[in-house]
């Protein structure tokens, strides 16, 4: 009768996982489409799909999904394996594309004008980003590939994740900057919006993680 008590909260803490994995990588979505609607530069991950879906007639969401499957394949080739975690990310990722473009469309009625509200909503989608990249870790099941690919780099360098990951956004950044120039002839994408959000949504996931990231892990691992 223990062991039957046991396992139900074991399926419980399994399911509340995922449940914090859809969410958090739908509000990471929600983060994303703010970040582009105030039009100072979208958060590093995405700023290569948001220069090239205004290239190319394909979507944020979809770029975003082909982008990140590249991602994942970069691991695969790097890491010389083909694991579970990577094929869980691709999972995550298709449903990271699709509430891009959806949550987008929930947002067609935002169109600012103005220096101050577009720093106002950039600095909203910065918070939003960094709740649902919170949320997402929490659930402890796989990441996106942006995070796997950083992870698969500090693993072959043996490096800190934390030290890996601002090269890898600022070659993400670079790379979206020069699609940018060579097709368009100009920078689209990357502005001030972008570096900010690359230097202070990880200080806004540790203020997270203090008020509820370790309730969460304590009901987790309790």
């Amino acid at each position: 009768m223990e062991y039957k008590k046991e396992d139900d909260k074991m399926d419980k803490k399994l399911i509340f996982r995922y449940i914090l994995l859809i969410v958090g990588v739908s509000i990471m979505s929600l983060g994303i489409s703010l970040s582009i609607k105030a039009t100072l530069g979208t958060a590093p991950i995405s700023s290569v799909p948001y220069v090239l879906c205004i290239i190319f007639p394909l979507s944020v969401g979809v770029f975003t999904i082909l982008f990140n499957a590249l991602l994942v394949l970069f691991q695969m080739l790097l890491l010389k394996k083909v694991t579970v975690s990577q094929i869980a990310q691709m999972l995550v990722c298709i449903l990271f594309g699709y509430m891009i473009d959806f949550t987008l469309g929930c947002l067609s009625f935002i169109n600012l004008t103005d220096y101050i509200s577009q720093w106002i909503l950039c600095i909203v989608s910065c918070f939003v980003l960094a709740f649902g990249l919170t949320i997402e870790v929490k659930s402890n099941l796989t990441m996106l590939p942006g995070d796997g690919a950083v992870l698969a780099i500090a693993e072959v360098l043996n490096r800190d994740f934390g030290k890996v990951k601002p090269f890898f956004d600022i070659s993400i950044i670079t790379m979206a900057a020069v699609i940018s120039f060579i097709f368009l002839g100009h920078l689209e994408g990357v502005r001030e919006g972008t570096i900010f959000a690359g230097i202070v949504v990880g200080f806004i996931i540790q203020f997270y993680d203090k008020i509820f990231g370790k309730k969460i892990d304590e009901y987790l691992e309790d």
